[in-house]
């Protein structure tokens, strides 16, 4: 019974983050069509309305009467799964990852180059195709680790080297994913310009990936005391850098050093930033440049004291 809830799980895992993956890419998603059979409305019907309930209530009937529940475990007892009914879940899950990577390689780190080779493929198409999903990806990936830390055997070597591996794997493959991830984001950028929150999106994705790699080292000797200390520590230190970078400041310079290079620039973006983008847009010709400041400036002379910003009052007319 116990084998058969792993292989379930082991099937929701696949279900999950292969629907994510289909809609992140579409060499991947015509792989899922292949694979995965078209069901009619009767068929779904009398699977999910007639066999599974009986075929649940039956097993478990079966195995309450062969194997009466113990309510009450001895007291410090911790109670985990055997090898294969959690490493069957986090193997088939691990090998989904690395399936995904190779089905869509030329993609993952093509940036640019795979956009302007690929027909029809536009910039905006090749980010948010696959980027929220893969961002999502990302975030569902760490339950289901903490999952396998908590409930995997540990008692031989065998057993931590078995969770070692399996849940390693799945970090490293993470991490590949995150990497994808910021390269769609960093060609959209390029293509389109810079906004605060595509910056904050990829400082989240960083910090994931900072994570990830706190886990693989945790991992190492099986030892995650640190890991929520350093999980706080580093971000609040992402905060504090954010807020140290300036990021309208940030943001306004890479679009008007987009625009030295490309010509391109959206002013009706960089009105909506506030004082602290002047000292980058002072950089742009003055046409362009003045517009924008004034509309800036405007803004800033009306403020009580809930909203007060140095930046906006030393640069207030």
């Amino acid at each position: 019974m116990r084998m058969a809830l792993s292989v379930l799980v082991a099937l929701v895992l696949v279900l999950v983050f292969g629907a994510l993956f289909a809609g992140a890419d579409e060499n991947f998603a015509r792989i899922a069509d292949a694979v995965v059979p078209e069901l009619d409305f009767e068929t779904l019907f009398r699977s999910t309305f007639l066999f599974f309930p009986f075929a649940l209530m039956g097993l478990g009937a079966a195995f309450t009467a062969l194997r009466p529940p113990r309510l009450d475990p001895p007291e410090g007892e911790r109670q985990t799964l055997r090898g294969p009914e959690w490493a069957v879940p986090i193997g088939v899950l691990v090998a989904l990852f690395a399936l995904f990577i190779v089905v869509q390689a030329a993609s993952l780190f093509g940036g640019p180059q795979h956009v302007r080779d690929s027909a029809g493929l536009t910039f905006s198409a090749y980010a948010r195709s696959g980027f929220w999903q893969l961002t999502l990806v990302t975030i569902l990936t760490l339950p289901v680790i903490a999952a396998a830390a908590r409930w995997a055997p540990k008692r031989t070597r065998a057993e931590r080297n078995l969770l070692r591996g399996l849940a390693g794997a799945l970090a490293v493959l993470t991490l590949v994913i995150v990497g994808s991830a910021l390269a769609r984001m960093s060609a959209y950028q390029d293509a389109y310009g810079y906004t605060v929150l595509r910056l904050l999106v990829m400082t989240c994705e960083i910090w994931l990936g900072v994570v990830y790699a706190m886990i693989i080292a945790a991992g190492v000797r099986l030892r995650a005391s640190w890991l929520p200390t350093a999980v706080l520590a580093t971000t609040v230190g992402a905060l504090l850098a954010l807020a140290a970078v300036n990021p309208e400041g940030v943001v306004a310079g890479a679009n008007v050093t987009r625009f030295e290079q490309t010509g391109k620039i959206d002013p009706d973006y960089l009105v909506t930033l506030t004082a602290d983008a002047l000292p980058e847009i002072h950089r742009l010709p003055d046409e362009i440049e003045q517009p924008i400041v004034l509309d800036i400036t405007d803004r800033t002379g009306e403020e009580d004291w809930r909203s007060w910003n140095l930046t906006d009052h030393l640069t207030r007319p």
